[in-house]
């Protein structure tokens, strides 16, 4: 794969995946909106369709990875970084755009938020914030939850009828949705560097009224948690296979 498909095929992937996944959250949390109060659940499988949709998009032209966590946990394993940087430019651009794909999709409900008496914060729609906040709780619930992720994708490509066959992509979209209904409850599992920072960057930069804070006091978290998760389940995979 040339590195301008590895590019283009990460940023129109993960723009696909947060649009999905950010989505669905605003479509849960804002007023006005005719999905409002659906929910958990609802929450939980709008970011596996995210996947679904993402990866299988992104897969003929880079693989679908759609995560740096999954980058760094493959290079780990394979001992190959070439094009590392690559696949994190693609998934930083998109995850940017799939947020302000979000906002634009939602205008309506974030002007209608912001003229509400009590304006309700909204980066919870693009990134993501502890239940309860503690530093090293919440880095560990984020690096386990990263390796129940990238461990088992890993693991996925030693299962030949799922690449033959092409429901590797499906299988990973509801190992999505288990991490969120199992796992997402302590810190609303980024297990994705890109899906939280650059909603986040882009949280920042839009210009919604009342929007409340982006929260950068706990930036670090999501992002080193995975980080850290991917590494090691390529070290675990590495070993153990």
């Amino acid at each position: 794969m040339s590195n301008g498909d590895v590019f283009l095929g990460e940023v129109i992937g993960t723009a696909i995946l947060v649009l999905f996944g950010a989505g669905v959250v605003a479509a849960v949390v804002l007023n006005y909106s005719k999905a409002k109060d659906a929910g958990w659940v609802v929450i939980a499988f709008g970011w596996g369709f995210g996947v679904l949709a993402g990866a299988y998009t992104a897969a003929p032209l880079s693989g679908g990875h759609l995560n740096p966590a999954v980058t760094i946990g493959i290079a780990v394993d394979t001992g190959d970084w070439d094009q590392v940087p690559v696949y994190i430019a693609g998934q930083m651009v998109g995850a940017m755009l799939g947020a302000v794909l979000c906002w634009l999709t939602y205008y309506a409900q974030f002007r209608a938020n912001a003229e509400e008496e009590l304006a309700q914060p909204t980066l919870g729609i693009f990134s993501t914030a502890p239940a309860i906040r503690n530093p090293v709780a919440n880095l560990v619930t984020e690096i386990i939850a990263t390796v129940g992720l990238v461990l088992p994708i890993l693991a996925f490509g030693l299962t030949k009828g799922l690449g033959e066959s092409g429901t590797a992509v499906l299988v990973v979209a509801f190992l999505v949705v288990g991490i969120g209904l199992s796992l997402g409850g302590p810190t609303g599992y980024a297990i994705n560097p890109a899906r939280d920072l650059g909603p986040r960057i882009v949280h920042t930069l839009l210009p919604i009224p009342n929007k409340g804070t982006s929260d950068w006091g706990y930036a670090w978290i999501p992002v080193v948690g995975p980080l850290i998760g991917g590494a090691l389940s390529g070290v675990i995979f590495n070993a153990a296979f």
